[in-house]
């Protein structure tokens, strides 16, 4: 829906699926991180117990127990021996959640701090690792459950326009304190 939708004219939008592979993840994130050099990653997964559009505020490196669709699970249950227990996003969250709930969507979105050590955090903390931070996670409930696909795509529109907005202002700061 979001590929529908696009984002605004300066923005490249790249669409992938990722299968819920935990070896496939690990070799495709850094893939992608190397082919699109991105100004920033957003992964969106859904969850079944999720009724509002959560914003992840970070990654978690251990405690992967669950088989993957190939009935696979990594032997350390960790994404990177020697990672950091948790990675942060470089995003604010709080103020991504607070200004796009602001806009009178019809979508209540919240904040997390576990996206739940499967294949989503798995994701994401290969995604933060590979970033430096510059990667989020959204999770979304099932389509119908409350929301249609069109409901959850002008969601992430307006999630992945306001996080680009946070990251280029961020960036101008740094860039104007490295310059006195």
């Amino acid at each position: 829906e979001l590929e529908k939708l696009g984002l605004r004219d300066d923005v490249d939008l790249h669409v992938y699926e990722v299968p819920v592979e935990y070896q496939t993840v690990q070799r495709l994130i850094p893939a992608l991180w190397k082919k699109h050099s991105p100004q920033l990653v957003v992964h969106v997964g859904v969850s079944g117990m999720a009724t509002t559009v959560t914003l992840e505020k970070c990654g978690h490196n251990v405690g992967y127990k669950g088989l993957d669709n190939c009935r696979f699970c990594p032997g350390s249950q960790c994404c990177v021996e020697g990672g950091p227990e948790c990675i942060d996003s470089i995003i604010d969250m709080d103020t991504v959640c607070k200004r796009v709930s602001a806009l009178g969507l019809d979508v209540a979105v919240t904040i997390s701090k576990d996206a739940g050590r499967y294949l989503c955090d798995f994701t994401y903390y290969t995604s933060l690792y590979q970033s430096r931070g510059r990667s989020a996670f959204v999770h979304v409930p099932p389509l119908g459950k409350p929301y249609s696909a069109e409901q959850l795509g002008r969601a992430l529109q307006a999630i992945v326009e306001e996080m680009l907005d946070l990251l280029e202002h961020s960036e101008d700061k740094i860039n104007c304190q490295h310059e006195h």
